[in-house]
């Protein structure tokens, strides 16, 4: 029997246990590599990242934007990720980077200059998401940027659906992904049955946060942050990116 869990958090936990490489950190799928250089590409062109900054990118998957901050002369950068595992993997590429969740950040007050949460706070549960903006505005320097990306507009379909046995499962994993998802999957079953562990799969899929712009400018802006603009995502079009700043002369949120 496989029963199905959308705790986002043990999802990412998986991911690391079982990774073959650090860019399935990325949680992007096929083309996981290139894909997750070009999103982190328009990001540090939308916050106009320099070497004098410091840098916060909270969820920052396989370190993408850290190594890229790093190969511009940034010297002063910290990734966040929800879980040991996965803080375990980066660092062995020598990067900075903690354990932490969005409504609790381990970082001191007004400490960034840049702070990026992409593709983050669509898997944040949505009561969490007023804490975790202060967070936000609380890490910010005065005069900081701070883009927060892919917040689905609506809310989507759940692409996966529920599975009754192993074999549907592995028929749906080759079709849709290839034979390295089929391999991963089937490692998976055999490691449930040595452990005698149950069988539960963690998809990913399921979106916990969307909004309106509108809403999500409403939000920010309670959490001191100052609306520059919004733009939708090119892939998947049903995602809004936001930059915002935090205004000049006011204190650290919480301080």
């Amino acid at each position: 029997m496989i029963s199905r869990s959308d705790d986002y958090v043990e999802y990412c936990r998986e991911t690391a246990r079982h990774a073959r490489d650090l860019h399935d950190l990325a949680l992007r799928g096929r083309d996981k590599k290139e894909t997750t250089r070009l999103v982190h590409e328009h990001i540090i062109e939308a916050v106009g990242l320099s070497p004098t900054d410091s840098l916060v990118d909270i969820g920052c998957g396989d370190g993408t934007l850290l190594r890229m901050a790093r190969d511009l002369g940034v010297h002063d950068a910290l990734g966040l990720l929800a879980t040991e595992e996965e803080v375990l993997i980066v660092r062995r590429t020598g990067l900075n980077v903690q354990q932490a969740l969005s409504d609790q950040l381990p970082v001191p007050d007004a400490i960034a200059s840049v702070v990026v949460c992409n593709n983050v706070f669509l898997i944040v549960p949505r009561e969490s998401i007023p804490a975790s903006l202060r967070e936000i505005g609380r890490i910010s320097k005065p005069g900081a940027r701070v883009f927060i990306g892919e917040i689905p507009f609506a809310e989507p379909k759940d692409p996966t659906p529920n599975f009754s046995s192993r074999r549907e499962l592995l028929s749906r994993l080759y079709c849709k992904h290839g034979l390295r998802m089929w391999a991963g999957m089937l490692r998976r079953m055999i490691w449930w049955s040595l452990t005698g562990q149950p069988a539960v799969i963690r998809p990913g899929t399921v979106v916990s946060f969307f909004a309106p712009p509108e809403e999500f400018i409403t939000f920010a802006k309670a959490a001191g942050l100052e609306f520059v603009r919004y733009w939708r995502q090119d892939d998947p079009d049903t995602r809004n990116n936001y930059l915002f700043r935090k205004p000049l002369g006011l204190p650290a949120e919480g301080s």
